[in-house]
């Protein structure tokens, strides 16, 4: 006979939490919400309470020494989660802050049982929780009278069949080093870390019981949705079947470039294109896009540069008015490597694209928050691997400068990171600045490795067709490396 007992797992309403719960809320399970001034404890408390709530599940939200209910009320009705509807009838908010000033620990604790009794809640929530310290530290009642408090109350509200939070405002420290820790069965820790000028908001789950939640810290933001969450981790594996066999290639835009490539890019590659400022990327990218467009492929470009409307080439333009391509951007200067992919996945499951270009990656850093520019070669892995489970191919463009006596193909270190690689770059021949390209590398495919030069003008990039001769370099980048004769 199997006694084991399974854990009723509620979705909780807030995208992403469910993930770092490890599947749900745990039903009945009492929980602590905590955080510094700001970092959105009350707004989660609600995005929770009116998703979970209604007439076979309602709740009671105990306000203490914060802010009161009808305050509160005013400013979370500003969130597209807030129903009116369901206040009074499924919700009702109870403000404790009369009790608490008479300085009865008893009392409150009282008061909050006989409420619960009452409205026979499925779901608690006291806020906050804070408040009901600071009486004690301002000698309203002593410390031990606190500690029987506390314990009490988890010990009463983990007896409810209710599921149960208190909200207060901790720090780490202060959070582990509480008596509530010993019955709480959930911990979320929020916080707000300002780094240089930019601040990111971050949860962590310090403790779940029953559940493999996730460790670490995780970003989110709060918008005009409530709070959402951007969960650490790669997305699930793209639902095609893998196929042995040959690879199969897409085109580029480009004859000549396909050919150099061995017959197109392999799908499902991440091809990064480098080059310094002027060579023609974003052209290349655009054409990738294009040549989609022809053969019935949706795409998807994220632009990071300082004006994309005004650098956008008119056949980009194009594509977008035509829905062909579906443009990502951003305005904020302190995101998360997860928002960027986030925004990017979004895209391509909403419009059902199989082709993305980011342009560029040189830009991306910018947009970061300042701990996430840090480690830049992480950040790249992220946004990489992530798309390389959707299934797309993917072209991302590297400005980089031209240093005519040495060959580079990425920054930092991250050309191992693409499955190929295009290299852009001028060369000074016969006294002109000429543009040269070549390919570095495709894996797991031959590939040419000549020297073509190509040109820009109203109809795009031309490759020519014959190779460029090597002692037609010695006027720039090789007379610079090479003895005199």
């Amino acid at each position: 006979m199997n006694l084991k007992v399974q854990l009723g797992l509620q979705p909780t309403g807030v995208p992403g939490l469910d993930t770092l719960l490890g599947g749900g809320l745990s039903e009945f399970s009492f929980n602590v919400i905590a955080g510094s001034p700001g970092s959105g404890k009350t707004t989660l408390a609600h995005q929770i309470m009116f998703a979970l709530a209604g007439p076979h599940k309602k709740a009671l939200f105990f306000t203490v020494l914060g802010e009161p209910p009808l305050k509160m009320l005013r400013y979370q009705q500003q969130y597209r989660f807030f129903d009116i509807d369901k206040v009074d009838d499924s919700i009702r908010y109870v403000n404790l802050a009369d009790d608490l000033r008479a300085g009865d620990f008893s009392g409150v604790l009282e008061r909050i049982t006989r409420e619960v009794e009452a409205f026979s809640p499925g779901l608690v929530f006291v806020d906050s929780f804070r408040s009901v310290v600071q009486t004690a530290k301002n000698g309203n009642e002593g410390v031990s009278d606190l500690q029987y408090f506390i314990q009490e109350l988890g010990t009463r509200m983990t007896s409810w069949q209710a599921t149960t939070f208190l909200i207060g405002e901790y720090a780490n420290a202060e959070i582990e080093a509480n008596p509530i820790m010993t019955v709480a069965d959930g911990m979320l820790s929020l916080t707000n870390d300002v780094v240089a000028n930019s601040s990111v908001r971050k949860m962590r789950v310090v403790k779940m019981r029953g559940q493999a939640h996730l460790l670490g810290s995780h970003t989110f933001r709060i918008d005009e949705h409530g709070v959402k969450i951007y969960p650490r981790m790669l997305p699930p594996l793209a639902l095609a079947p893998h196929r042995a066999g040959p690879l199969v290639r897409i085109a580029m835009g480009s004859a000549e470039l396909d050919a150099m490539l061995g017959g197109g890019l392999p799908r499902g590659h991440a091809a990064m294109v480098v080059g310094p400022s002027g060579s023609g990327k974003t052209i290349l990218g655009t054409a990738f896009l294009a040549e989609g467009a022809r053969q019935g492929e949706r795409g998807v470009i994220a632009c990071f540069q300082k004006d994309a409307a005004h650098l956008r080439n008119a056949e980009l333009d194009t594509l977008i008015r035509n829905d062909d391509v579906i443009l990502v951007q951003s305005r904020s200067l302190d995101l998360s490597v997860e928002e960027v992919l986030d925004d990017l996945i979004a895209a391509v499951e909403r419009s059902g694209a199989t082709r993305v270009v980011i342009d560029s990656l040189s830009e991306v850093s910018l947009y970061l928050a300042p701990e996430f520019q840090s480690d830049y070669r992480s950040s790249v892995f992220r946004i990489l691997a992530g798309l390389a489970r959707l299934g797309v191919t993917v072209v991302v463009t590297m400005g980089l400068d031209d240093r005519f006596t040495e060959l580079r193909f990425s920054q930092a270190d991250t050309g191992f990171l693409a499955d190929a690689i295009v290299a852009m770059r001028y060369v000074e021949l016969d006294g002109t600045l000429a543009k040269v390209i070549t390919v570095v590398k495709v894996r797991g495919s031959a590939h040419s490795t000549d020297l073509r030069r190509y040109t820009i003008d109203a109809g795009g990039l031309r490759i020519e067709p014959r190779a460029v001769p090597y002692s037609g370099l010695l006027s720039g980048c090789a007379a610079a490396i090479l003895p005199p004769r």
